[in-house]
């Protein structure tokens, strides 16, 4: 999925939320010169609040810093995941299977790139989702992002 950090960055991040008691939910980076975002999505039953993004985002800069695995300038955010939570994977489309999902793919398929309908499940390289009543399979690989739809 084109949304997804390089997976060496998870492998750095990720043991640093663990030790703070925090699941890391995600990693995105977009490379945009002196605006680049490397965005850090973190989670707990509990849910999370701004010091813990605070105490997540000092530790992980301290990391990131020292293994210089990001070049040049750029913006580390923290946050939750919040309602419309960003899905990162096979693992995050299994866990959310029944769920509304919005979907964008990074090239059209049948003249659109992006499908609000119910998750239906994943397999061989698709995801099949209901979009306006049809069962529609999207591939994996031409997933630039997906989220929940938030139930309010």
């Amino acid at each position: 999925m084109v949304h997804q950090a390089p997976v060496d960055w998870r492998n750095v991040i990720e043991p640093v939320v663990a030790g703070l008691g925090f699941e890391l939910v995600g990693v995105e980076y977009r490379a945009a010169g002196r605006h680049s975002v490397l965005r850090i999505y973190i989670d707990t039953e509990a849910g999370v609040t701004v010091d813990d993004c605070a105490l997540v985002s000092h530790q992980v800069s301290g990391v990131l810093d020292v293994e210089d695995l990001v070049r040049g300038q750029y913006t580390l955010e923290v946050s939750s995941p919040g309602l419309d939570r960003p899905l990162f994977g096979v693992k995050d489309f299994e866990k959310y299977n029944g769920r509304d999902v919005q979907i964008r793919l990074d090239t059209p398929l049948n003249g659109r790139r992006k499908f609000t309908g119910r998750l239906l499940g994943i397999g061989e390289g698709m995801l099949r989702v209901l979009v306006d009543g049809v069962e529609t399979s999207l591939p994996l690989l031409h997933i630039e992002q997906a989220r929940l739809v938030p139930e309010i």
